[in-house]
């Protein structure tokens, strides 16, 4: 004998959005309810990234306060995987009886794709470090051959701290204490296992009696000005005595 087949009825198939916990997105049901139009306005340039594959773009009539339908979807977000989108309005959209949504105006980097997007669907662009090591090494191998002069801090004579306060100021504009002492005291100690290109290296007798400082800038080799002048020599010449490494800053490698 067959079995009774039960019959469900679905509600809510009239309703054009759909609830993500309090704010609303667009639902592929495009019924007509009203959407009020609030808080339009310019906002100053920023860089998103999808935050997932879902998300439509669409084109939405700002001229009026309200509308009653979402209209076309333009874009799909699953294919513009690498895109960057700049936002350059936002609005709130409210439909009735719903919570307000956060919705930014985006285009693409060519100028060629565009519309308004829900703002759950993208995350900011993360930003780059652009203080990078080759940054401060350019500088630094500028002054190669550079004569020594005590107390010097300029390109036409440099002492040890007066050369690595030079180039970090010149190179990513990062101030550094005047002194080799007051360096390292300034500045984030970090050890021999941790360092990095970029990094400073101080020598002397103890961490209280500092006196002298060079770059590191790898494959144990350091930039600094000594007698000699600027020049590029090992971190682990048997004339200097090692206290230790810090990082004045952090830099991309």
């Amino acid at each position: 004998m067959n079995k009774p087949v039960k019959l469900l009825t679905i509600l809510g198939l009239g309703l054009s959005v759909a609830s993500i916990g309090t704010t609303i997105v667009p639902a592929t049901t495009h019924a007509s309810t009203t959407m009020k139009i609030s808080q339009l306005k310019n906002i100053s340039k920023k860089e998103y990234v999808k935050k997932s594959t879902k998300g439509w773009t669409y084109n939405i009539n700002t001229n009026k306060s309200s509308f009653t339908s979402w209209g076309k979807k333009t874009h799909y977000l699953k294919n513009y995987p690498n895109t960057t989108w700049v936002a350059t309005k936002s609005m709130y959209i409210t439909p009735q009886g719903k919570s307000a949504g956060l919705y930014y105006y985006v285009t693409n980097g060519h100028g060629d794709v565009s519309g308004w997007i829900w703002s759950g669907y993208l995350k900011a662009k993360p930003t780059k470090n652009k203080n990078t090591f080759d940054k401060v090494y350019n500088t630094a191998k500028k002054y190669k051959g550079t004569r020594y002069v005590y107390g010097g801090t300029t390109p036409s004579g440099f002492d040890c701290s007066g050369y690595t306060q030079y180039v970090f100021k010149h190179s990513i504009n990062k101030s550094i204490s005047r002194t080799a002492q007051a360096q390292y005291n300034s500045t984030k100690k970090v050890s021999s296992s941790n360092t990095q290109k970029g990094d400073l290296v101080y020598f002397g007798t103890s961490k209280n009696n500092i006196s002298h400082v060079g770059i590191n800038i790898g494959n144990g080799n350091m930039i600094d000005s000594q007698n000699r002048g600027v020049v590029i020599e090992k971190i682990n010449s048997p004339w200097w005595h090692k206290v230790g490494y810090s990082r004045p800053t952090t830099l991309q490698q």
